[in-house]
């Protein structure tokens, strides 16, 4: 039985990114980014108009008051979009829509709310400094400039640059595929009927909704009964994804068949057993170098595993920089006692109180107990050799879910 962090260092070292796609910018969202991007032109790119109103020689308005407007006459109604053909002279003006490019001989802009129409003329009640709302050609981005580097997450504000740039598509790292077998001949599937000792497979839905979370995308392969021939047919069509996720027939069981079934597909078994609760019978090995995961039945352990060891190497797999879920310090609002050796993670609520975060647990920690990841939004980590933890004393949360944030008033 090893560390959690002895188990995590084996398994990434195992793990390695993927290889790289093109993909549309709506289908990158999320996605990291696999080659650095550059400007191919000045972002705007033309000298434009930062406000509806009327383009003018600055000099023209220098003096212009409410009591002495001055007035000029209006030669041209210039939309978005369009470029004017007329050049400015001394007393004119052209109406402007915001965006539209800055006339030649214009020099400044003269917002609409400091204006009146007076028929074919205008009258300006404000002097307007010279380049005043005018946006200069390359003021977001010049030409050349590193706009969004590799590694990065591409989330709505990037994918607007990489369209501002002209591009339709990006390379982003490619998702893994992860296959997830469930074992069991007391489960059967969410639509089926249960008949006596039966129980719905939920950790087969649990698993893939989590690889999906990550990003990457899951393959149900069903279930297998507890015969070594379904479970290793089941196996031979999993190990075609990128990952193997197993959850179930790990332990010590005679009915047991998962390490049977991966030792005879040449799984090369890195560790098994790990020094943590929920979630010792963990198992990690390789096939053609390819991860598999074997995850515990129950459905808490399935889902603490997941977050483990899982998680992480999924999103090291998609490029990500940042593989680990926030850990914060929090206030322990209860005592909390147990046996010294392994690392606990104990189902918890993290709330907000007079600007510091407060953690009690959901009530019962059993392993089978779903409903108790359902309440939960963070994970009190209890270290290996800590068997008491009092009320009041500080402790650390893995935050698997939304936090509440104070506000000036709490």
């Amino acid at each position: 039985m090893i560390s959690v962090e002895e188990a995590l260092n084996k398994i990434l070292f195992h793990i390695q990114p993927l290889g790289f796609e093109k993909v549309s910018l709506l289908e990158s969202l999320g996605r990291v980014v696999g080659e650095d991007v550059n400007a191919r032109g000045n972002i705007p790119p033309l000298d434009n108009s930062g406000m509806d109103g009327y383009a003018v020689k600055a000099r023209d308005v220098e003096k212009a008051s409410k009591d002495f407007p001055a007035r000029l006459e209006v030669i041209e109604d210039l939309p978005a979009g369009f470029i004017s053909q007329k050049t400015l002279r001394q007393g004119q003006a052209i109406r402007i829509m915001t965006g539209a490019p800055i006339p030649k001989g214009a020099d400044t802009v003269v917002p609409v709310e400091e204006t009146q129409e007076d028929g074919s003329f205008v009258l300006i009640f404000n002097a307007v400094s010279l380049g005043e709302f005018i946006r200069k050609a390359g003021e977001d981005v010049k030409q050349g400039d590193r706009v969004i580097s590799k590694g990065e997450i591409l989330r709505p504000a990037e994918i607007g640059m990489l369209a501002a740039t002209g591009r339709s598509s990006v390379s982003v790292y490619q998702r893994p595929m992860v296959a997830i077998l469930c074992t069991g001949e007391e489960l059967v599937d969410v639509d089926e009927p249960l008949e006596g000792v039966k129980i719905v497979s939920s950790n087969s839905y649990t698993l893939a909704a989590q690889v999906k979370e990550s990003g990457a995308i899951p393959v149900q392969l069903g279930i297998a009964k507890d015969r070594k021939e379904d479970v290793e047919e089941k196996l031979r069509q999993g190990i075609r994804a990128d990952v193997l996720v197993s959850s179930a027939g790990i332990s010590v069981g005679d009915y047991d068949f998962v390490k049977q079934a991966l030792k005879s597909l040449g799984m090369e078994m890195v560790f098994w057993k790990v020094a943590m609760k929920p979630g010792k019978p963990m198992a990690f090995g390789t096939i053609g170098g390819k991860p598999v995961f074997g995850l515990p039945g129950n459905p808490v352990s399935s889902m603490v595993s997941f977050e483990q060891f899982v998680r992480p190497s999924l999103l090291k797999m998609m490029g990500h920089r940042q593989i680990f879920r926030p850990v914060i310090e929090a206030i322990l609002q209860e005592d909390i006692y147990k046996e010294p050796g392994k690392r606990h993670y104990l189902r918890a609520v993290v709330s907000s109180r007079n600007k510091q975060y407060v953690v009690t647990t959901t009530g019962a920690q059993g392993s089978d107990i779903l409903n108790s990841m359902v309440r939960a939004n963070g994970l009190i980590i209890i270290p290996e050799d800590q068997e008491v933890v009092g009320a009041g004393e500080k402790v650390k949360v893995q935050v698997i879910g939304v936090l509440e944030h104070w506000n000036n008033g709490s």
